[in-house]
């Protein structure tokens, strides 16, 4: 065989007959992924914030180069939200079942935010949605149809979601992306932290709603038991109404989670559904908060279907 760079068309596939050994068939479009990591999308008060980029890859459509090779396929965008009850994330440890939502065919951004020691809400809503501008800005360097976006996220991050949903901050100075759309399609919420306003949302911490529990922090070190606004501020439910615009909302939610109570999710499903907005709601049956169950062929198909409806 000539030794040169050969290109795969006209290169000689081996035929040779080998004893005992077994033939599979391929097609060329088994689906696996490109990592990108840590990749800018803001610079806030010299707060640095990253993604960490996952592109859908075949022998068909491989993935793009930047500055080398194109992407020769365009796909929807999830913009994913890891949680961390708002304190410091690690935006790489979910990243094994996260990856999986490529092998359906979407581009995965997973957005670190600035968290609750470095400023207070709505800054992890406003970077989200950075996020899902950044990704709009850059489609043709990721592989990004910029049509079809969708945000997703899970605990905090579900909450995040949720919120970067009803937060229209686009003629904001919060818009660092000028001229460009952070709106979706559709939402998908994780077992979402979404409501902060009965005693025991939160099942597992006893210092709940007070000035150094995860949600005191996120809002400022402020005691919420006191403060009745800034709990509700927080809290999405109550910050929807029949005027809101907002994308159809998916939800997943535990029956025992012990992290975020498991009425969060239920709570905001009906509060949509009664104010005339699109939702859907599963509850896992013994399910604890996030864990192996959420990531199972049948809910990811369940998601795959949802976000490919609303994204087109």
């Amino acid at each position: 065989m000539e030794l040169k760079a050969w290109e795969y068309d006209e290169f000689p596939a081996f035929d040779e007959a080998v004893e005992g050994a077994t033939w599979l068939d391929t097609t060329g479009d088994e689906i696996g992924a490109s990592y990108i990591p840590n990749v800018e999308y803001e610079c806030i008060d010299g707060v640095s914030r990253v993604l960490q980029i996952l592109i859908p890859t075949s022998r068909h459509a491989k993935a793009p180069r930047p500055g080398q090779r194109p992407a020769s396929r365009h796909y929807p965008c999830i913009v994913y939200v890891q949680g961390s009850a708002w304190m410091q994330q690690n935006v790489y440890a979910n990243l094994p079942c996260i990856v999986r939502l490529c092998s359906y065919g979407f581009v995965v951004a997973v957005v670190q935010y600035r968290d609750s020691s470095i400023t207070s809400f709505p800054a992890p809503v406003q970077d989200a949605r950075n996020a899902i501008r950044f990704m709009r800005t850059h489609a043709d360097e990721y592989a990004v149809d910029p049509t079809r976006m969708a945000v997703m996220g899970d605990s905090s991050g579900g909450h995040t979601a949720v919120y970067a949903g009803i937060m229209h901050d686009d003629d904001t100075p919060a818009n660092l992306f000028p001229g460009v759309s952070a709106e979706v399609s559709c939402i998908v919420n994780f077992y979402g932290s979404t409501d902060l306003t009965f005693d025991d949302s939160n099942p597992s911490t006893p210092n709940h709603n007070l000035p150094d529990s995860p949600e005191g922090m996120e809002m400022g070190k402020i005691n919420l038991r006191e403060d009745r606004a800034a709990r509700e501020l927080l809290s999405v439910r109550c910050n929807i109404d029949e005027a809101t615009q907002i994308a159809p909302v998916l939800t997943f939610h535990g029956t025992k989670d012990r992290t975020v109570n498991t009425r969060c999710s239920t709570l905001l499903h009906q509060r949509l559904q009664e104010t005339g907005h699109a939702s859907t709601l599963y509850l896992l049956r013994g399910a604890d908060h996030g864990g192996p169950e959420f990531w199972t062929p049948q809910v990811l198909d369940i998601v795959s279907a949802f976000v490919h409806k609303h994204v087109g």
